[in-house]
């Protein structure tokens, strides 16, 4: 006979997991109304930190070169494979679903990173462009990262709808703050530890979780963040981000 050691997650800020500043968390039932954990509850506070983090690791992450980014990535999809009975166990405890539909998810998930990965030398090709100019001059557009970017990931499809917010941000050489969803955080801060051993710098990718509700207020009038994908949101609350993210020109897509 033992005591089951549960498993304690924290939010993932600049590389370290510490519990949210405020000490609150919030209890976290499976799909049979089971107790599952108790997430951290991040506050404005802990957004401010993971901004702060997000900011000091821009500069070198957006300097980097397409292959190192790729290589990074690829090691997430690597490291995420060895877990994979993990993840596919908290998949069904949160979201209810069957074995086959939880491992359908997570190698899916897996799968996209190594799709961005190969995404990211291509990026300045497809996106950027020789514009025909009438002049004795050569002119050209090629992409550059927005800078920080703030992800809602949606509270379905926990694991695969966090990794489709989160990869594109980051291959594209933006760093990340990151809200997981409420009702199923779990397979995101799982990722979080993948993320912290698999050559990712510290502050690229920054994961809170807790409410939305309490957050997305901050998030849109934080004047340091410069975009958000609010993938996870509904239709009032996006209208609600457009107009508090107009004041500071925010990218919202």
């Amino acid at each position: 006979m033992r005591i089951d050691v549960r498993k304690t997650y924290k939010l993932f800020i600049g590389g370290q997991f510490p519990r949210s500043e405020s000490g609150r968390s919030y209890e976290l039932l499976s799909a049979k109304k089971k107790f599952l954990a108790n997430p951290a509850l991040a506050s404005r506070k802990d957004l401010r930190d993971a901004v702060v983090a997000a900011r000091a690791a821009s500069e070198k992450w957006a300097s980097a070169t397409a292959f190192n980014r790729s290589q990074i990535l690829y090691r997430i999809a690597e490291m995420m494979e060895g877990r994979r009975s993990q993840f596919i166990e908290e998949v069904v405890a949160q979201e209810g679903v069957s074995v086959a539909a939880a491992t359908k998810e997570v190698d899916a998930a897996i799968d996209l990173w190594v799709w961005y990965a190969g995404w990211s030398d291509k990026l300045s090709s497809s996106s950027g462009s020789t514009n025909q100019i009438s002049g004795p001059y050569y002119n050209f557009t090629s992409p550059e990262p927005l800078g920080i970017v703030a992800v809602i990931a949606p509270e379905k499809l926990s694991l695969l709808g966090f990794v489709h917010a989160v990869a594109p941000v980051v291959i594209a050489g933006n760093t990340c703050v990151a809200i997981a969803s409420e009702p199923s955080p779990l397979a995101a801060m799982t990722l979080a530890e993948v993320i912290a051993t698999s050559d990712v710098p510290a502050g690229v990718i920054n994961i809170l979780t807790g409410v939305k509700n309490e957050l997305l207020p901050w998030v849109a009038s934080h004047m340091e963040i410069d975009g958000i994908d609010i993938s996870g949101v509904d239709e009032k609350t996006e209208i609600e981000l457009r107009i508090s993210g107009s004041e500071n020109l925010k990218r919202i897509h």
